[in-house]
């Protein structure tokens, strides 16, 4: 064997122990990061159409999304079927205000279905509204149902209503769409009187009653969309 061919192996031996090397010492950082956090080093992954974000998709809306899914039902981990005002109030970590801020970029999105005082039935327009809003889901993952009632009642009474407001939306939703799985795509969150109530300029959002719409009429209702977020 020549000169010129002994160092050319060598170089190639060189090489290959370099990039096994460097692979160990890549399996040994993931596995270091897995001890230390129960994750997985980050895999790079190419957005499709369906699952590319929107501009909504804020560090403070993610992290109160995440916190809603695992609570409320949605990761598979056990939780329970929806969310309550304490619940809520504890999990977003903010201020009625603040908590209601971050669905003002999904004006175009949402839709708030109305609901007559004191009840939990919806009519037709509020039907039509909510299938209208479910067909429009365009790759997204998780719909949301946001209930709330008015200021008229007690805190006890209203945290139900607005509980029964939201069921309304979701039993709707599972006759007419037959959809199996349904209760890993529907988040529930029933506000009562009690937390971010809406303030009249919701009346001006896509709402099933536009012509009964004041301060009162827009919290007796049940704030619907489809989230285009990923997590």
């Amino acid at each position: 064997m020549n000169i010129a061919a002994l160092i050319v192996g060598g170089v190639a031996g060189l090489g290959l122990l370099g990039g096994a090397t460097l692979s160990m010492r890549a399996e040994v950082q993931a596995a270091t990061l897995r001890l230390q956090t129960g994750s997985e080093e980050p895999k790079l992954k190419v957005a499709t159409a369906d699952d590319a974000e929107v501009g909504y998709c804020t560090a403070n809306f993610k992290a109160v999304l995440a916190r809603v899914i695992h609570a409320c039902g949605l990761s598979g981990s056990g939780g329970g079927r929806g969310c309550q005002p304490a619940d809520v109030k504890t999990l977003a970590s903010i201020d009625d205000a603040d908590f209601n801020a971050l669905f003002q970029p999904l004006k175009e999105r949402a839709a708030v279905v109305m609901f007559a005082d004191g009840s939990d039935q919806l009519d037709e327009e509020g039907k039509k509204l909510i299938e209208a809003k479910w067909e429009d889901r365009k790759g997204a993952r998780y719909f949301f149902v946001v209930a709330r009632a008015s200021k008229t009642g007690g805190v006890e009474m209203n945290r139900k209503l607005s509980h029964r407001r939201a069921n309304s939306v979701r039993f709707h939703v599972g006759d007419e769409f037959q959809d199996p799985d349904i209760d890993k795509k529907v988040g529930l969150l029933w506000l009562g009187k009690e937390f971010a109530q809406l303030d009249k300029d919701f009346c001006t959002w896509g709402v099933s009653h536009p012509e009964k719409c004041d301060a009162e009429a827009i919290n007796r209702s049940a704030f619907v969309t489809w989230v285009d977020c990923r997590l």
